[in-house]
């Protein structure tokens, strides 16, 4: 079997594999509804828990944590006097309703405690699909957050349990075809960003930056970036192991907007790190209080 078949033949499992959780996870939906004061007894022990481990993930083992708020039906909300890491969130979340046996569909959204502007937030179907949510890599700013909890009720009427089905064997019948009309044309080379020649194109570690096109290649994954991250991440290239000022980023970047907000380097960089996670040869440094270095080893 070649290379391309056993991606392929990847890609197909993993479908599957979704395919199946959605329909356990949709039947256990319809099975063993929660409802009443078992759900909010259930709820009110698993913010409590979340909220205890995100405080304690920011260094903060002893402020009190007060109580779950029930504004709703279906609404919880707790408060956070400090600000904590978004990106850990979701699967804290997530392991808290599981170690309390609470199996439904969610939204998540962190709320500014003065005005209840919604700040961030999420669907628990965008974790539990892709293992990421929106808005993941944002620093919230020193000041106080709800994290408020709305319960979706399923809606049978809308999706019941045999369209889901018969969907997903539809879907794993066409990729079924799709995959065997491959097998019967040989695939054409396509040479990888390392075995084109191309000027351009900024080697770096295990990665490399097309700054024309938007596009980075990480251990050969490609990512797509914006026209900002792809300046800023260029100009860390230009001058790599080397400690630029906050203030030389900000002019080289943002210069340009005629606004310089201090706070977008910050959002950016911690944009660049996630996707340069994969290369270990690859890292951004912070010097706090002066700035950021790319070092490339």
């Amino acid at each position: 079997m070649n290379r391309n078949s056993i991606k392929t033949s990847a890609i197909i499992l993993a479908l599957l594999s979704v395919s199946l959780l959605s329909v356990q996870w949709v039947t256990r939906q319809q099975a063993e509804p929660l409802t009443g004061q078992r759900l909010s007894e259930k709820v009110n022990l698993a913010l409590r828990r979340t909220a205890h481990y995100l405080l304690a993930a920011s260094g903060d083992t002893t402020s009190r944590i007060p109580p779950v708020q029930q504004v709703g039906d279906s609404i919880w909300l707790i408060r956070l006097e400090r600000p904590f890491n978004y990106d850990t969130l979701p699967e804290l979340l997530s392991a808290s309703f599981e170690v309390h046996g609470i199996d439904a569909n969610y939204n998540v959204a962190v709320l500014d405690c003065k005005d209840g502007e919604v700040q961030l937030g999420y669907n628990f179907l965008d974790f539990l699909l892709e293992k990421e949510v929106p808005c993941g890599g944002r620093e919230l700013e020193s000041g106080c957050y709800n994290l408020q909890v709305t319960f979706v009720p399923p809606n049978p009427q809308k999706g019941p349990l045999w369209v889901l089905i018969s969907g997903g064997v539809l879907a794993l019948l066409a990729i079924g075809g799709w995959w065997w009309t491959k097998q019967q044309i040989p695939p054409s080379p396509i040479a990888s960003p390392a075995e084109v020649a191309d000027p351009g194109v900024l080697q770096f570690g295990n990665s490399s930056l097309d700054p024309a096109n938007l596009i980075l290649f990480v251990n050969g994954i490609q990512h797509q970036l914006t026209y900002r991250e792809a300046k800023l991440l260029q100009l860390f290239l230009s001058h790599s192991n080397l400690l630029l000022e906050r203030e030389f980023i900000l002019k080289s970047v943002w210069e340009d907007e005629g606004i310089i907000v201090g706070r977008s380097l910050d959002v950016f960089v911690s944009r660049l790190r996630k996707l340069l996670k994969a290369d270990n040869a690859v890292q951004i440094a912070t010097v706090h209080g002066v700035g950021y270095r790319l070092e490339v080893g």
